[in-house]
């Protein structure tokens, strides 16, 4: 056999609003109605195999990552596709954003790592990406790492999940039952967060007071945004239910989450733009995504708010709403 190598990306995805549906028996159904937005930056893999036992070796650039997610996608989609077990790997994973932070690293993550593996084998582009979704859901509900960032970066941009589940499923990787829309824009957005802090997703999700909570706070918010057309014309409506989430819910009263909140919410203030922009809680890390009160005008000087960010104790990237796929 000779070497392969394959590469895979995915950007990442922030959610602003959702609801646990973790009850059915199957993986696959399980997941959350929602909204959020994709982002362009997130996860690059690259994989080098060469004759083996499967075994894997895995490396991060960038921030700090979980090996053994990586290890757990590889036992998945190696049953799968048997051949990829034929091989050891050599994976190198450069991380655009830190996981742990609401910033759907995990999940974009998984579908990188598994879109490299099949591309270093030879499956087709369209089969290799479904399938890469597929066992990126299966790992996220395993973990308990995640629950619909995967059925949302099925489709990119600015996103609604109408329905929970994987985005494909079945030997034929036929869509559903998760369903999302989007649509896009060329605007920039700003990430902020607090390098001291970060939640892992199974602190809420496998809460029941939290879920609790959750659902019925996501239900009420995404009650309007799931009725008609989903386009640029309701990205006003996507801000208010945001905000109104991050509060009926509870998530904003968290000490480490209201900091960064709070401190976004002053330097907003500071630097004199808060007619241009507002904070949205990111969920679920301890981070902010500012965001445009227009959607159809980008950010102007996305630079002195960074500056400001980082003056004030937060780490924050100028980032930007990945494309619908």
């Amino acid at each position: 056999m000779s070497d392969l190598l394959g590469r895979g990306y995915s950007g990442g995805h922030i959610t602003l609003i959702f609801t646990v549906e973790d009850e059915a028996n199957e993986l696959t159904e399980q997941g959350s109605l929602g909204a959020g937005i994709c982002l362009e930056d997130g996860v690059e893999v690259i994989t080098r195999g060469c004759e083996g036992e499967g075994r894997i070796e895995v490396s991060f650039i960038g921030y700090n990552g979980d090996s053994e997610m990586y290890i757990h996608a590889l036992q998945i989609i190696g049953k799968i596709l048997p051949e990829i077990l034929e091989y050891d790997w050599e994976v190198t994973v450069k991380l655009g954003l830190p996981t742990g932070q609401g910033f759907g690293m995990s999940a974009a993550g998984s579908i990188a790592f598994c879109d490299s593996l099949q591309r270093a084998v030879g499956i087709p582009y369209e089969e290799s990406k479904r399938r890469s979704l597929l066992v990126a859901h299966l790992v996220d509900r395993e973990r308990s790492s995640g629950l619909g960032d995967v059925t949302a970066l099925a489709s990119g941009g600015v996103v609604v999940r109408k329905s929970p589940g994987s985005p494909y499923s079945g030997h034929l990787l036929d869509r559903g039952p998760g369903e999302s829309v989007g649509w896009s824009s060329d605007s920039d957005i700003i990430l902020a967060w607090n390098d001291q802090y970060s939640k892992h997703t199974s602190t809420y999700i496998e809460d029941s007071k939290w879920k609790t909570a959750i659902t019925k706070s996501g239900n009420e918010n995404l009650r309007s945004l799931l009725e008609g057309v989903w386009d640029k014309s309701r990205w006003h409506d996507l801000v208010t239910s945001s905000e109104a989430f991050s509060l009926d819910s509870g998530l904003s009263g968290e000490s480490a989450r209201a900091n960064v909140l709070n401190i976004c919410e002053s330097s907003i203030l500071d630097v004199g733009m808060a007619e241009e922009i507002r904070p949205l809680l990111c969920m679920l890390g301890t981070s902010v995504a500012i965001v445009p009160r227009d959607i159809n005008y980008n950010l102007t000087n996305p630079e002195i708010i960074v500056r400001k960010l980082n003056e004030n104790g937060l780490t924050a990237v100028i980032s930007r709403i990945g494309q619908i796929l």
